[in-house]
Formats: C-alpha cells, sequence, structure tokens
C-alpha cells in the first residue's frame, strides 16, 4: 500500500492506493471515497473540505504520486 499526505490550509487530505486492489481518500482522519477492485483506467476519488470546497484526486501508482485538486485548482499533480 502506498499512502500520501497533503496539507491544505488546515486540512490533512491523505491518498492510500493498493496498486490493484482499490485506493481511498481521507479528509481529517475521515474516509470520504472509496474504490475497490482491480482496474486498469485512472480513477476519480471525490471528496469535501468543511468549508465546502470539492477535492478530486486520481491515485498515484508504483512510480507515480496522485494528481489532487481543491474546487478545480490543481494542488498536486502526478507527473
Amino acid at each position: 500500500m502506498q499512502v500520501w499526505k497533503y496539507q491544505y490550509g488546515e486540512n490533512t487530505i491523505e491518498i492510500r492506493n493498493w496498486d490493484v486492489g482499490g485506493c481511498e481518500l481521507h479528509v481529517n482522519g475521515q474516509m470520504q471515497d472509496k474504490k475497490t477492485g482491480i482496474s486498469f483506467k485512472r480513477r476519480t476519488l471525490t471528496g469535501r473540505l468543511d468549508s465546502g470546497e470539492e477535492i478530486k484526486a486520481t491515485p498515484g501508482g508504483p512510480i507515480a504520486s496522485p494528481t489532487l485538486f481543491v474546487d478545480e485548482k490543481l494542488i498536486r499533480y502526478s507527473g
């Protein structure tokens, strides 16, 4: 399992990836989205901050980190 943590203001956004087994999005310690099963497409996880801002993330993989958006603003690109 791979885990990436990002600070966005006072918020902690955590993305967990099991490569082929699934992925999860956690915001401030609470799971907000989960995808399970084998997928060969990039998945999108969604969530929301207490402020109402929308989160979208695509998990990374063995050699790439996630791409993360908050309210359509790019926070982190996997490159």
